[in-house]
């Protein structure tokens, strides 16, 4: 700076108003870098909980259980999961203990208690349970349906995933390989068993990395779709040394997120004829977005969690070993990209994983895309709320995709799976 520019500046003042107000831009300074230390610390935590597989909780008090007219009735707290329409599990002690859990019976808002049907007890005993957790899984192994499974094992990276291998009938080479989501396990698509049985189909329940079954990623963290897709793809591999010609992919929550990856990514993709997705993440900003409003998380933060998953600098917050790339995992900003059949399956009252980019996904590609809107069902919990419209909805969808000729197949080879 010139000396004739240093000279034009107004003079310095002097003083008590100086030094008040040097502190005041101290205090300004130090409250910056506080809120600043806040707001990175929330979103590291806020990151690292999305990716870190945790034990479930037991959250529901078991208040009683009474004999009625009908047999066993379970009292429990009121709330939208335990007053919903439907068949749930109920889990206890640990998890060891399993009870299938039927019809309201009653419910009383003053009291704020609802009493349920006790459909079965596959496991533990119910009455001397304190507390539990909800969750949309009904059935315990295929055999409580009716399905003969066989235990087979996938090779993965690190190890062996155990999974269910249910054999079919007229359609028995093209498979239906079922994916759950984060936090579930292969329990999870019993309930599309007898869906792809009537189809004729094969089917595969799968377990990936960090389910609890199939081995631990190295960092045991959530890739939310980014890595597990490779674990289900060696198990497209196994379908195929054994006889699959054609797959279907039926993607949970998660899973969905891992079925749109394969979609894209798989060595088998010119195997893949369909996806049947049920509540499925299309769009993780989205979702991330959402839970960081529902946890009253601020925005400034949110997006820092975003970053931080997404970027190799977040590794320290994260634990991850590699970034997640959130902008490959929405679908709704590259709708052409999906090229496969899908139907989707979503409730409008899914408080887990919002139902807008589902719908966004099918208008922006209607010709690929169909979107089957549900009321009253949480998360993955349009087959609890109404079983029989999921099963002919899936069953009259997929029928007429898989009966469509294929490049290179004669339709009768089509549909016979021969």
């Amino acid at each position: 700076m010139s000396h004739e520019a240093r000279n034009a500046l107004p003079a310095r003042p002097t003083g008590p108003m100086v030094r008040w107000g040097l502190l005041g831009a101290g205090v300004g300074a130090v409250a910056g870098s506080v809120f600043a230390a806040s707001v990175s610390a929330l979103a590291g935590y806020f990151a690292r909980q999305v990716v870190t597989p945790k034990p479930r909780v037991e959250d529901i008090a078991i208040l009683a259980v009474v004999r009625g007219v009908d047999g066993d009735e379970v009292i429990l707290p009121a709330n939208a999961e335990t007053t919903a329409p439907g068949s749930y599990s109920l889990y206890f002690d640990g998890g060891a203990g399993h009870a299938r859990i039927g019809r309201v019976l009653s419910f009383v808002p003053a009291e704020g208690t609802v009493s349920r049907e006790v459909e079965h007890v596959y496991a533990g005993e119910l009455r001397a349970a304190v507390r539990g957790w909800w969750s949309g899984v009904v059935y315990p192994t295929p055999a409580e349906i009716g399905a003969d499974a066989d235990d087979v094992e996938v090779q993965v990276e690190g190890g062996v995933a155990p999974a269910w291998l249910v054999p079919g009938t007229h359609r028995a080479g093209t498979w239906a390989v079922m994916v759950h989501g984060r936090g579930a396990s292969r329990t999870e698509g019993i309930r599309a068993i007898p869906t792809a049985r009537e189809l004729g189909m094969t089917s595969l329940l799968v377990s990936y990395r960090n389910d609890g079954l199939a081995p631990d990623a190295g960092d045991q963290r959530y890739g939310l779709g980014s890595t597990e897709w490779e674990d289900v793809d060696h198990a497209i591999d196994f379908a195929v040394s054994r006889g699959a010609r054609d797959i279907v992919l039926f993607g949970w929550s998660m899973g969905g997120a891992i079925c749109l990856q394969l979609a894209d990514k798989s060595r088998h993709r010119r195997r893949l004829q369909a996806l049947v997705l049920d509540g499925p993440v299309v769009n993780w900003m989205d979702v991330l977005a959402h839970h960081a409003r529902v946890n009253r998380i601020p925005e400034s933060a949110g997006r820092l969690g975003q970053w931080l998953l997404s970027n190799k600098a977040g590794r320290w917050a994260t634990g991850l070993a590699s970034p997640v790339n959130l902008k490959d995992l929405n679908w709704v900003a590259k709708p052409e990209q999906l090229r496969l059949q899908t139907l989707i399956l979503h409730s409008e009252d899914d408080d887990f994983v919002p139902v807008g980019p589902s719908a966004a996904l099918a208008e922006l590609n209607p010709s690929m895309v169909t979107f089957e809107r549900f009321t009253q069902a949480g998360h993955t919990r349009e087959w609890n709320v109404d079983p029989e419209r999921w099963h002919s909805t899936v069953v009259s969808w997929l029928g007429s995709v898989l009966d469509a000729p294929h490049p290179g197949r004669p339709r009768a080879e089509a549909a016979a799976g021969s």
